[in-house]
């Protein structure tokens, strides 16, 4: 009976220590994704604001192709193009 008894003890004791980690290590994983979350959502901001002034400057056609400028504004669409996959979409 008594060795039942501080068997069981033992048990909850190791039980209570190995739940006690567990739970410190699921708050310190919540604590990195909360961070990880604010910097996408910060970065789908920037990736938007980004979009908008992409599209705010090519709205009146200054940009021409047959020009060197023309042609380097070409590849930061593209790149915008890219990096507006990247947003995040309602999370």
């Amino acid at each position: 009976m008594i060795a039942t008894i501080i068997i069981l003890s033992i048990f909850l004791l190791v039980s209570l220590y190995i739940i006690r980690n567990l739970l410190r290590k699921q708050e310190k994983a919540e604590d990195l994704l909360s961070g990880y979350l604010l910097y996408l959502d910060r970065l789908s901001r920037v990736i938007e604001i980004s979009d908008k002034k992409i599209t705010e400057l090519d709205s009146i056609g200054a940009f021409a192709n047959d020009d060197e400028t023309g042609t380097i504004f070409d590849g930061i669409k593209q790149i915008q193009e890219i990096l507006n996959e990247f947003q995040l979409k309602n999370i």
